[in-house]
């Protein structure tokens, strides 16, 4: 998909796919070739620019080539209620336009959209760019938060009852946090060299930073780093959850076993009674009157006994 806008702050309008003139924002989200090429040929950007952010294991960089600069970085996105995963978007800055590419609609560039025309300017390239970068982080600390309430309600049900459901959560939220965590560190590398981007000749004229500008960047690092925190708290939290429960799974199996095994102890005794008293030879009280109540209260007190000797050994 290729869309084209220009917003001024006041008129946000959509441009025909032909119209890319000065102060644009070109945005594509999974383009097709045919899409690739025409911005490539009308912008004059890079195509490996363009492709970079379609490949899911490309790690967050800043690259400059000529006139463009490249920033990519991963956003993080919601799959499901207990499902989270982060994607690469690059933002491409020229002298002309922005472009932004992903291979999915995201939360994080939709945010930028007429009904919030008012927050952003298609022609402040470089401001547009560090408000994707900290609406990016504030998406982050909000799925944390999002998180951190899931975790919370898991351990609660798991309190309750041990269902393979709660675990299979539990798992899935340990490996959002492990992409978090991979992309926000990711994430601040650049954002730390974009903050030393002043003394860079060779970018100066792409991403031009005032003063103002550089106030925002700095509060996306400290969102991305206030970000990086609550992650590594949250997966020491869901870490050490995950070994309690495993700890409590395995003792509730021991002492499952352990029941198990004296309850065949304990009717091992009177089987073993039965059967020699069954046998086709003779036996004691085989011609008494009284001879089953005997062979049972031999019975009820053997077993008596073996229970009395695994209570006072706490196995039963």
């Amino acid at each position: 998909m290729l869309r084209i806008y220009k917003n001024d702050g006041v008129n946000y309008q959509e441009l025909e796919l032909g119209e890319l003139v000065r102060n644009t924002w070109v945005n594509l989200v999974n383009p097709t070739v045919d899409e690739l090429l025409l911005i490539a040929k009308k912008s004059n950007a890079p195509i490996d620019f363009l492709k970079a952010a379609l490949d899911e294991e490309e790690r967050p960089r800043i690259e400059i080539e000529d006139d463009f600069a490249l920033i990519l970085i991963n956003i993080p996105v919601m799959l499901s209620e207990t499902s989270y995963d982060t994607l690469p978007l690059g933002i491409i800055i020229s002298p002309q336009n922005i472009i932004t590419v992903c291979l999915e609609n995201n939360p994080v560039v939709l945010e930028f959209n007429e009904y919030n025309r008012r927050a952003f300017n298609t022609a402040k390239r470089t401001r547009l760019l560090f408000q994707i970068l900290y609406k990016s982080a504030t998406y982050y600390l909000r799925y944390l938060r999002q998180i951190s309430r899931l975790s919370e309600q898991i351990e609660l049900d798991l309190r309750r009852t041990m269902k393979n459901k709660e675990l299979f959560e539990l798992m899935d939220l340990q490996q959002a946090l492990t992409y978090f965590t991979s992309s926000l560190r990711a994430n601040g590398i650049v954002m730390d060299r974009l903050l030393r981007i002043r003394s860079n000749n060779q970018c100066r004229h792409l991403i031009q930073i005032y003063e103002e500008d550089e106030d925002l960047l700095e509060d996306v690092i400290i969102e991305n780093n206030q970000a990086v925190q609550m992650v590594e708290m949250y997966s020491r939290i869901l870490s050490g959850m995950a070994e309690t429960f495993a700890s409590i799974i395995s003792n509730n199996l021991n002492m499952v076993m352990k029941f198990l095994t004296s309850m065949t102890i304990i009717l091992a005794i009177p089987t073993m009674i039965a059967s020699f008293w069954g046998m086709n030879v003779n036996v004691p009280f085989e011609i008494n009157h009284y001879g089953f109540l005997i062979v049972f209260a031999i019975i009820a007190v053997l077993t008596g006994i073996t229970i009395f000797i695994l209570l006072r050994k706490n196995i039963l």
